[in-house]
């Protein structure tokens, strides 16, 4: 069983989405500054949805762990 690239550019949207709330509330909370916090989360964000991409596709391409399914 394989995940097509859409599922997987789904979960990285979806993971990303929550990923950047989180960043953005941290980086409020020590700073005080909405402006640093919505640059920074969307900046750190926007490069760790491009690596969560390429880290998916990458274990996509290791069997270990997964159960093949029979039809």
């Amino acid at each position: 069983m394989r995940d097509k690239k859409r599922r997987t550019i789904a979960k990285t949207i979806s993971w990303r989405l929550i990923a950047t709330l989180i960043t953005g509330i941290a980086v409020y909370t020590i700073t005080g500054s909405i402006s640093i916090s919505l640059t920074s989360a969307m900046w750190i964000n926007m490069v760790k949805t491009i690596a969560y991409y390429f880290h998916e596709r990458m274990w996509e391409k290791i069997k270990w762990g997964r159960i093949e399914r029979v039809a």
